[in-house]
């Protein structure tokens, strides 16, 4: 069996080492790695594949910029060469990205089955570019893993067959247990006086980045908070934050952008996370931090619903107060599964 993987962005890259390993481990696969370069610049691509053990991708496209529409058509050709090229089994695709859609889109035109990994979540938020990219790969795919009860429900309510649907729970939550014991503090806190415990804080989203108003506002709300904060800074924050003239305040702490192993180091030492990221509200959950989410929506309702997560928006008070007031949430590591969705998803695909 051949399966060609599509990754683009760094969260891909995290759950893309969990499953790679175990297909290496599992004969009868080949696996090729196809990066479309969405995130192309050192800090945000060649560190993950570098510290995660993950084999050079075969191919990289090097389409990373621009719009959504012309970075999805671009990635689009460049897939569907590849694929007439290589003619897999399967093509894999992972989360909510114009990758994941532009890799599902080229399949299914193919006639390739599709997997898609982290199917069926949901925001309810059509404006959100990550929503149209979930609801139209899960359309296209023909074996569809999820991670919750909430994903299986969403895909029925949608009319996605039974029988196409595997609840094998979370493969960021195998990185996780596989690579924490490995984590490393990062060097440009080394020299940095901790007060402990600190804030972690990642800011990313265009809904907040682009939005002059929406940064201001968080900003001026980890300033209230009186707490010393950490904020390892995405490309597209820092770029804005010149644009729209915005000042730093002075407990927030700037640092570039974190490797996954450094990353890891931060939210097993943080006394809270501060993030509009779906893949770190997870990770904050799996380490047992209370998680501030600066959106009004988020595709792991069941985060919420047990206490981990507080969902705060652009508001700078909501942001200080729930700071000074989070607390840990009322159920065990059990929302996830059991750490072998790696090994579920092989032997599905297998089977298939």
């Amino acid at each position: 069996m051949k399966i060609l993987t599509v990754v683009g962005a760094r969260p891909q890259f995290v759950k893309a080492a969990a499953l790679s390993k175990q297909i290496a481990q599992t004969n009868g696969i080949e696996e090729i790695l196809l990066h479309t370069g969405q995130h192309f610049d050192t800090d945000m691509s060649d560190v993950f594949f570098d510290e995660l053990g993950i084999p050079k991708p075969r191919y990289n496209l090097g389409i990373g910029g621009g719009s959504h529409g012309a970075m999805t058509g671009r990635q689009l050709e460049g897939i569907e060469k590849v694929l007439l090229e290589e003619k897999p089994d399967w093509v894999v695709v992972y989360g909510d990205t114009n990758s994941t859609l532009a890799g599902a889109l080229a399949a299914a035109k193919l006639h390739i089955p599709v997997a898609h990994i982290e199917a069926g979540m949901r925001s309810f938020d059509k404006d959100a570019p990550e929503e149209i990219n979930r609801i139209l790969t899960d359309q296209m795919s023909s074996a569809l893993f999820v991670s919750t009860d909430a994903a299986k429900e969403n895909l029925k309510k949608e009319n996605i067959a039974k029988h196409l649907i595997h609840e094998v729970g979370d493969i960021m939550f195998d990185a996780a247990l596989q690579f924490s014991q490995v984590s490393k503090k990062p060097s440009w806190v080394l020299g940095t006086f901790l007060e402990k415990p600190f804030i972690l804080a990642t800011i990313h989203r265009a809904v907040n980045t682009d939005k002059p108003q929406n940064l201001s506002e968080i900003f001026l709300g980890l300033q209230k908070s009186k707490n010393q904060i950490l904020l390892p800074l995405h490309p597209r924050t820092k770029e804005k934050i010149q644009a729209f003239g915005l000042s730093i305040p002075e407990n927030v702490i700037i640092g570039p952008p974190a490797g996954y192993l450094e990353m890891l180091w931060l939210e097993q030492n943080c006394r809270a996370i501060v993030t509009d990221s779906g893949g770190v509200q997870k990770e904050a959950y799996f380490f047992e931090k209370p998680c501030i989410t600066i959106r009004d929506e988020t595709e792991w309702t069941e985060l919420v619903d047990n206490g981990w997560n507080v969902l705060v928006g652009a508001n700078s008070e909501k942001i200080s107060d729930t700071i000074k007031n989070c607390r840990v949430g009322t159920t065990g590591l059990n929302l996830y599964g059991d750490g072998q969705t790696s090994s579920k998803i092989v032997k599905k695909l297998l089977n298939n």
